[in-house]
């Protein structure tokens, strides 16, 4: 790993979405999957009474997975040599200062925060901002925080700052249901992330798995997804973050259960797929 990489800034370059792009994304995380008629606003630009809204959760994509709109090579942090099979993703947070508008063009500027020995492997921690023409300097538009763990890069001895989260000593106060399909991955992929993991067997089975992966970002769009119906009535304007930690692996079709404890100053969730097994940990969500 480049350990002397920590600091160093990729961009600021553009990037420019559409409608459909939205609409896209949005059937890449589930919605209108098990009530083509729920969720019309994150689905369709064209019903009668109804105006398109963009999930949130998009922003994550329009700051870390998007080409330039220019046409050049997206600027990258130098981290070092490794095998791409051995990364995955760890950590995700999301927060919008705004709902997204459903077209526009942001810029996007990435800071490397740190890397972290975790012992059996390096964790790499950046942040994003992205900014809308109009936002003000201290204020942009969209903010990610991204953790991706690489196996079998740890012993250098750098530790990374402690996490406080808990959940409070009691039955959750809701249970959602939420659910994927066989081709999941396969539609997610349109919105940016190409990653073999997730479509090809052969890279799959490189990094251990017996077939291909969920995105570990399309189960974060539908958990966020189905936290928003139930927390916000699926009101963009209400959301505020959400934050996670990936867990296990996820494959498509399995079906995922959201536990969520609810307090005075945030939500916090963790959730279960296949045999009970914990996927997204140390969640936490906020609405305005």
């Amino acid at each position: 790993m480049n350990l002397d990489a920590v600091g160093a800034v990729a961009g600021p370059f553009t990037v420019t979405w559409s409608p459909d792009d939205a609409l896209l994304y949005a059937l890449g995380v589930g919605a209108g999957q098990d009530d083509p008629l729920a969720e019309l606003a994150f689905t369709t630009e064209n019903s009668d009474g109804v105006e398109q809204r963009v999930l949130p959760t998009f922003g994550a994509i329009l700051t870390g997975f998007r080409a330039p709109s220019d046409g050049s090579a997206k600027p990258r942090l130098d981290l070092g040599t490794f095998d791409p099979a051995h990364l995955v993703h760890a950590e995700q947070s999301v927060a919008l200062s705004r709902a997204l508008p459903t077209a526009g063009t942001i810029e996007v500027t990435t800071r490397l925060e740190g890397i972290y020995d975790k012992g059996s492997g390096a964790l790499v921690v950046s942040e994003t901002e992205g900014r809308l023409p109009d936002d003000a300097e201290d204020s942009p538009t969209v903010v990610t925080r991204s953790a991706i763990f690489i196996r079998g890069e740890g012993g250098f001895g750098i530790k990374g700052p402690s996490d406080p989260w808990h959940v409070a000593e009691r039955d959750p106060d809701l249970v959602l249901d939420a659910s994927t399909r066989a081709d999941q991955a396969l539609l997610y992929r349109l919105s940016g992330d190409h990653n073999p993991l997730h479509s090809d067997p052969a890279f799959a089975a490189r990094a251990g798995f017996p077939r291909p992966i969920l995105h570990g970002m399309c189960t974060y769009g539908v958990v966020a997804r189905v936290l928003l119906g139930a927390l916000a009535d699926g009101d963009p304007d209400r959301f505020a973050s959400i934050s996670g930690r990936f867990s296990k692996p996820v494959f498509p079709g399995d079906r995922l259960q959201v536990s969520v404890w609810q307090d005075s100053d945030e939500t916090r969730f963790r959730v279960t797929g296949r045999e009970g097994a914990v996927v997204l940990d140390r969640g936490t969500f906020r609405v305005r």
